[in-house]
């Protein structure tokens, strides 16, 4: 009886791990911003950048904003939805003085039903956490980026940027910011040389061209 007993502990132990872990996607990521706030107290009040990798790959921001206290807390891979999960732990902890948000597209390749309707309704309900909690704490939006690796996505992400923005223009404090329509040559394609081989994530050069279109937004 008590090795039955042993053996189903086991097995139960053994079935709720890999399902824990499945519960609990980035968490390796979570826990590697904690670690770097036990080993450097995080700055207080910062502007808080969160979202996907297109701003963790930024790993240089402060260099491109000199004047102003950024604290990146971005995870690449992530979605809207991850933000919302994982909120008390990349943003209420930080008691940011401004958050700025680059998410949304990697919520375009979750599947056939996804649409721009979709995607603005979980950015709604991030927005919508953010101030119930953080009701006088600047919001700033960065619309979704082109690229060539998603160029089939584009009428969905030109939908999602809209449909954003619509909404994003009736709430307080709250800011929407255009990279998209930058990121075109004159000929209506999408500028290939900002982005890394893979044909997802930007260069330097694409960085360059964000920095002074987001810059007039963030607080000092």
């Amino acid at each position: 009886m008590k090795l039955f007993f042993k053996l189903s502990i086991v097995l139960i132990i053994t079935i709720s791990i890999p399902s824990f872990a499945f519960a609990q996607p980035f968490i390796k990521e979570i826990n590697y911003f904690k670690k770097l706030d036990s080993l450097n107290v995080p700055p207080e009040n910062p502007i808080l950048f969160i979202g996907s990798s297109s701003f963790t790959n930024w790993k240089d921001v402060r260099s491109y904003f000199p004047a102003y206290n950024i604290l990146n807390r971005a995870f690449g891979g992530s979605s809207l939805e991850h933000q919302v999960l994982y909120a008390d732990d990349i943003i209420f902890r930080y008691r940011p003085r401004q958050i700025v948000i680059y998410c949304g597209e990697n919520n375009l390749s979750a599947g056939p039903d996804v649409t721009g309707e979709s995607i603005a309704k979980k950015y709604i309900e991030l927005h919508q956490l953010i101030r119930s909690r953080l009701p006088k704490v600047p919001i700033v939006y960065i619309s979704m980026k082109p690229s060539p690796s998603r160029e089939k996505y584009l009428p969905v992400m030109t939908e999602g940027n809209r449909l954003i923005r619509k909404y994003i223009k009736k709430q307080r404090k709250s800011a929407y910011v255009d990279v998209f329509s930058a990121m075109f040559t004159k000929d209506g394609a999408i500028m290939p040389d900002i982005f890394l081989s893979d044909k997802l994530h930007m260069n330097k050069k694409g960085y360059e061209i964000w920095q002074p279109i987001i810059q007039p937004y963030l607080l000092k």
